[in-house]
């Protein structure tokens, strides 16, 4: 079997660092491919993803390789990056995104698409109805075209802040962790855990810790990708898909 994740940080696993000290991101993707090759033994995997990429830099990176390697299955999360600019369109990211999954089935691939996470609260509120309008275009694009949907709009597991990265803006390695599971699970494949186990009580955390941790967020995350935006600059200029090319994954790795 044959599988190749296309799209942009979220694929590519940023939040979850491989414990190596590399660089390189593991994130849900690489965790599900792990999940699928303990199931059937070997699958052949590559990884497209680059951070920071808006849905046609995807389409014109990732969409040609992913076709000439005919794997049969793509996981395909686009758009988000888009929508969290000025002129974010709904309706024309679906068009572009119901386009290429249309050439995806037409070459023979299951595709698997994703919904994201309800962000009605938090710093994000303010756009909620931009994403929620692209992700209902999202289930009538896998609902056309027979793909299966991951719908993490309905993962109340993923609104808790454990499963965000200190920039609140990437899922932590526990965030990656439950979704990788849930996508065995729409896939049909056996895991020994469940996605949606409650999170351990913890302590509220006071008025001023709070504070304290927006204000580095604001410096250490805000800022930085405030910056990055009027520049025309993206996290993902230099750098490269992680596994560009269909290589073996056993259960042994």
């Amino acid at each position: 079997m044959s599988l190749v994740a296309m799209g942009d940080s979220f694929t590519e696993g940023v939040g979850d660092p491989y414990p190596d000290g590399s660089g390189v991101f593991r994130g849900w993707s690489d965790r599900w491919a792990e999940h699928l090759a303990d199931h059937v033994g070997e699958i052949r995997y590559a990884n497209l993803a680059v951070r920071g990429k808006l849905i046609r830099q995807i389409v014109t990176d990732q969409l040609q390789p992913t076709l000439d390697m005919t794997p049969d299955v793509v996981t395909l999360c686009a758009g988000g990056n888009d929508l969290l600019r000025p002129a974010g369109d709904p309706e024309r990211l679906a068009r572009i995104l119901e386009h290429t999954v249309s050439r995806l089935r037409a070459g023979g691939s299951e595709v698997v698409l994703f919904t994201g996470v309800n962000v009605a609260t938090g710093y994000m509120r303010g756009a909620i109805g931009l994403f929620a309008r692209y992700y209902m275009n999202v289930r009538a694009i896998a609902d056309a075209h027979g793909c299966h949907l991951v719908d993490q709009w309905s993962m109340d597991v993923l609104t808790d802040s454990r499963a965000w990265d200190e920039d609140r803006l990437h899922m932590s390695p526990e965030g990656h962790r439950r979704l990788a599971l849930r996508v065995a699970e729409v896939l049909g494949v056996p895991t020994a855990e469940r996605w949606d186990e409650p999170w351990p009580e913890v302590e509220p955390v006071g008025w001023a810790e709070a504070r304290r941790e927006d204000l580095h967020w604001v410096k250490e995350s805000l800022g930085p990708w405030i910056g990055r935006r009027l520049t025309g600059r993206s996290s993902g200029d230099t750098v490269s898909a992680k596994r560009p090319e269909l290589t073996p994954l056993t259960k042994d790795r």
